[in-house]
């Protein structure tokens, strides 16, 4: 984790095979559920938690039924205003 100012910066690796053992018609909607739980657990200061809309694409990329087993994700939490934003992280 990276501090600069009252921003915290993480990069986390979230598992999203849990959705699979669901129905198939509303997987993406939970793993977007999923996404904000895990967040919440790890910043448990944050109040607000906002998600990407280039992150929310890529879950729902290959529809609904089979959102991606993982998602690798930066997470900006910042302490002032006890709120905590997930961008997609492109790994190269």
């Amino acid at each position: 984790m990276s501090e600069s100012g009252g921003t915290v910066k993480s990069v986390h690796v979230i598992p999203l095979k849990r959705v699979y053992f669901g129905r198939r018609m509303n997987r993406a909607d939970r793993a977007i559920r999923l996404v904000r739980k895990y967040v919440a657990r790890h910043f448990k200061d944050a109040e607000k938690i906002i998600l990407d809309p280039e992150l929310n694409k890529y879950i729902w990329s290959c529809g609904r039924e089979k959102p991606p087993r993982r998602v690798v994700v930066e997470i900006r939490f910042n302490k002032d205003e006890k709120e905590a934003r997930v961008f997609l992280k492109r790994v190269k």
